[in-house]
């Protein structure tokens, strides 16, 4: 009996990992209890094939604790040559009735966001992602100094071949 549910473990996990065959990196970091506004959270990318290209995504894990509709970001890549590329995103994170979207079996919720498609990085070095939140509330220029209902921020990058 021990023999067969090893098996079955080992299976399941093969599985699980040769499903995913696209995956280049996919690494997540943790912002506590809420996000603050002040905190980047930094990936230094792997070192990539340059005459390939890769799509790019932003990981994001939420709860019901969330508080918005939507989830403002501004992602920078640095380039090897202190170059840095800034884009400012907007994602839905709920439905119109207030349920999270992503996918999950509990209350956790992990969205993959796209961020940029069909990309070659074709400098030699080392690329950095800086990722930080820029939500506010409606009629105030402050941004929200603590974003509740975020755990964990991820970046994954997939081959395209």
């Amino acid at each position: 009996m021990m023999i067969r549910n090893s098996i079955l473990f080992i299976l399941m996990l093969f599985l699980i990992v040769s499903c995913d065959k696209k995956r280049v990196f996919d690494e997540y970091k943790s912002v506590g209890n809420a996000w603050h506004k002040d905190s980047i959270v930094t990936f230094d990318l792997p070192k990539l094939d340059p005459k390939k290209s890769y799509n790019m995504y932003v990981n994001v894990r939420d709860d019901d604790s969330y508080p918005f509709n939507n989830l403002f970001l501004i992602v920078s890549l640095e380039q090897p040559n202190r170059q840095i590329k800034v884009d400012t995103l907007e994602y839905q994170m709920a439905n119109p009735d207030g349920t999270l979207l992503g996918d999950g079996f509990s209350d956790i919720k992990e969205n993959k966001l796209f961020y940029k498609g069909k990309v070659k990085l074709t400098q030699k070095g080392i690329y950095k992602i800086h990722i930080k939140h820029a939500n506010r509330q409606t009629g105030k220029i402050e941004g929200v100094t603590s974003l509740s209902g975020i755990s964990d921020v991820g970046f994954r990058i997939e081959s395209t071949d």
